[in-house]
């Protein structure tokens, strides 16, 4: 899971040493994305929670006109300065609010990003307003961890995170059901220097996402078990879900 934007300013220069996932997630999720483009109404695509471009530099490579949303000018920044990154429409701000010229026919969110809006009412709020930005037939896909396997693994201690610069990061997550959240806390070694970041989550069941994406006027296309396209079921750690906008 990313740094919330709180923690972007301090980060950014770093982000992609520290965070970014295996390159075979990021293949594959790029892959999935592209597949669904393929099968959405032509037009744009949209990321919220854009950062430093990890998924939009490839889809952009591909060919498609990408378009981004964050709240951090800092990560925003890193991505300019990579190849393709001047080329890409970026607005900055809350993705869940900031306005964004256009309709677009796939908007997405990955790595957990939806969740970093802790509140029921934001994530709420970010599906209707995903809702108004699509075109007939259009697409929202966001990737989310399972409760239960939250709840399994919140007991573990200190996980290794693999990183891209072999710094030393150990992740401890905390559930909280009372206000069905999470947070995920980050001990990195950099230079002989230990920092602490914590990110704080709202978790989501698969049956509520479908209930809020309803209530937004979106309806469920597709469930997958990942970004690899594999199905879902019981077993699946987290989901790909892909939304649509009824034409």
């Amino acid at each position: 899971m990313p740094p919330s934007p709180d923690y972007a300013v301090d980060l950014a220069d770093h982000y992609d040493d520290w965070f970014t996932p295996p390159t075979a997630t990021t293949d594959a999720t790029v892959a999935l994305l592209d597949r669904l483009a393929a099968t959405a109404p032509e037009g744009p695509m949209l990321e919220l929670g854009i950062g430093t471009g990890r998924v939009a530099l490839p889809l952009a490579a591909l060919g498609h006109d990408l378009h981004g949303v964050d709240a951090a000018k800092a990560m925003v920044e890193q991505l300019r300065a990579k190849s393709g990154g001047a080329e890409i429409a970026i607005s900055i701000g809350d993705f869940s609010d900031v306005e964004h010229e256009g309709r677009f026919g796939v908007i997405y969110v990955v790595n957990g990003t939806f969740f970093e809006l802790t509140s029921q009412e934001a994530q709420m709020h970010c599906l209707t307003r995903a809702a108004a930005r699509l075109l007939p037939g259009g697409l929202f896909v966001l990737d989310a961890h399972l409760p239960e396997v939250l709840a399994a693994g919140a007991g573990a201690g200190g996980q290794p995170v693999q990183t891209a610069n072999g710094d030393p990061v150990t992740r401890t997550r905390r559930i909280h059901p009372s206000t069905q959240r999470y947070t995920s806390d980050y001990e990195v070694v950099h230079n002989g220097v230990v920092r602490h970041i914590r990110v704080a989550f709202r978790y989501a069941s698969p049956g509520e996402l479908d209930l809020m994406a309803a209530m937004a006027g979106l309806r469920l296309r597709e469930r997958f078990g990942g970004w690899s396209g594999v199905p879902f079921t019981d077993s699946s750690n987290y989901h790909v879900s892909v939304y649509e906008l009824p034409a």
